[in-house]
């Protein structure tokens, strides 16, 4: 008698069990991967070949092959919580430099500023520079910045707007050409604000006077006092530049392109002296003459203040997005994912990781949307892909067998009592 058999399905349905309490264990485990236990029979052949239909000496467990499919994607609201929608895994290093991958996104950012898992396992990918240009190469642990953003001077500002072609002239017969306290000297103003090297705010208001037909000055001040003049005392405020129109009121005949100016030093509205800004590039070729009402539709300048860190986000492609108080942001770094040939071969380490094997195959790097890798969802984290259903009723089948397999036992042990109690 031979009680192989049932030895070999009673281990084998207790591996399956543990398989599937695993799986129910983590079915709220982010980024966790369910298993499955595969099967296969055991036969016993003579060297001879002899014994090919004999009856099968029981099943093993073949594999616990990782289910690698897709999650469902939760939104948290946290920024640093990443889910991979497809394929590719999170690289992290842990205290030993040791290159681990995991699918758990649940990031945050330790004392030194790098952003780590509950393990404090270290993300990796590409740094960017201080202009916050990516550094495409090895990839390193992601540390966000501390400082602030420097700031930017103005070197180019843009108008974009109508004049009224119906509009009366308004220069002056006779004395100064323009009083900036007299609106009766000027037609239309607006103003904006532009930046020193120091990042001080600097009003610039622009005043319109029409001096004939299709013909318009154009008159700066920064902070109040005009930044061209004839140097007399008291100083005239004079053109910067003079708008000529086409007849149909189109785009300006002249100036043809971007007219220099200088900003000198000012006083500004709290009573700081601002640095000079010298050969910022006024670009007044938005400038129309039509039969309707003035209206200013853009006005755009490339200068900021200085600004501090107030948040990150990531973008789909794996990029974070440092973004300040001065309402500009700036690449901080980016993502790496890493992708297997053979996932299923990767080495289940636990807190969420897997390490690669010869059978994994080597990674296949890149950064999200890239080749064959996922897209990054920002704020949202991976649920387990463990279907509770059907591991429950998994069990429950495992458990008949158990009991069937416990009962091929019973009933070899009272043949073998028969045939022991024979005389």
């Amino acid at each position: 008698m031979s009680f192989q058999q049932g030895l070999s399905g009673l281990n084998a349905t207790s591996k399956n069990l543990e398989v599937i309490g695993n799986n129910v264990a983590n079915a709220s485990t982010y980024g966790a991967k369910s298993s499955r236990a595969e099967f296969a029979d055991m036969y016993a052949t003579a060297m001879n070949g002899s014994g090919a239909t004999g009856a099968g000496i029981g099943v093993s467990v073949a594999a616990i092959a990782q289910q690698f499919t897709q999650g469902n994607i939760t939104s948290t609201g946290n920024p640093l919580d990443m889910a991979i929608k497809g394929a590719g895994f999170f690289q992290v290093r842990d205290t030993n430099n040791q290159v681990l991958y995991t699918r758990n996104g649940q990031f945050k950012l330790d004392k030194e500023g790098f952003i780590v898992n509950n393990q404090f396992q270290q993300l990796m990918g590409y740094p960017a520079n201080a202009q916050g240009v990516i550094q495409p190469g090895q990839a390193g642990p992601l540390q966000l910045p501390t400082a602030g953003i420097e700031p930017n001077p103005t070197s180019r500002v843009a108008v974009e707007m109508n004049l009224d072609a119906r509009a009366a002239v308004t220069l002056p017969p006779s004395g100064p050409r323009i009083d900036f306290s007299d609106a009766t000297t000027y037609n239309n103003a607006t103003s904006m604000t532009i930046y020193d090297a120091k990042g001080q705010d600097v009003a610039l208001t622009y005043y319109f006077q029409k001096t004939g037909t299709d013909t318009w000055n154009v008159y700066l001040a920064a902070n109040g006092a005009s930044i061209a003049d004839d140097g007399g005392t008291p100083p005239v405020p004079q053109p910067v530049t003079t708008i000529q129109f086409p007849i149909d009121g189109g785009r300006p005949i002249s100036p043809s392109g971007p007219v220099s100016i200088d900003i000198p030093a000012t006083i500004n509205a709290v009573g700081a002296e601002t640095v000079p800004i010298s050969g910022i590039a006024l670009n007044l070729g938005g400038a129309t003459q039509f039969g309707s009402q003035f209206g200013v539709t853009s006005l755009v300048q490339d200068g900021f203040a200085a600004g501090k860190l107030t948040g990150v986000t990531v973008e789909s492609d794996g990029v974070l997005l440092a973004r300040y108080s001065n309402d500009q942001s700036r690449p901080a770094g980016q993502l790496e994912l890493a992708d297997f040939r053979n996932p299923q071969a990767l080495q289940p380490l636990g807190g969420n990781a897997w390490a690669r094997t010869y059978a994994s195959g080597t990674p296949v790097l890149g950064v999200p949307t890239e080749g064959n890798l996922g897209v990054l969802n920002s704020g949202s984290l991976e649920e387990s892909n463990v279907d509770l259903t059907g591991e429950l009723v998994s069990m429950i089948t495992a458990q008949r067998l158990y009991q069937a397999n416990a009962q091929t036992i019973k009933t070899q042990d009272q043949v073998l009592q028969t045939l022991v109690n024979l005389r």
